[in-house]
């Protein structure tokens, strides 16, 4: 399982979780009161589930050969977007 913070302007807004390649999982810390991560994440106490790597958070990679260098710098296959240094 890994996991990555999600912050909004400096702020811990939550967690996006890989339970494993096929489930991902979002939620916000309780403590977090700003504007939700996005339209489709509303504010909310529950868990979002998700069957691939969620299309919000792959919307704000690079495209073309931005991200190819991107992935080829930080050495991350184009299969595990997920992947921490």
């Amino acid at each position: 399982m890994r996991t990555a913070h999600i912050f909004i302007n400096g702020i811990k807004a939550g967690q996006l979780i890989e339970h494993d390649r096929n489930r991902y999982e979002f939620n916000y810390d309780e403590s977090y009161k700003g504007a939700p991560v996005s339209l489709t994440l509303p504010l909310s106490h529950r868990n979002y589930q998700f069957t691939s790597f969620p299309a919000f958070f792959e919307g704000l990679l690079p495209e073309g050969f931005q991200l190819e260098a991107l992935l080829k710098d930080h050495k991350i296959n184009r299969q595990d977007y997920f992947k921490c240094k």
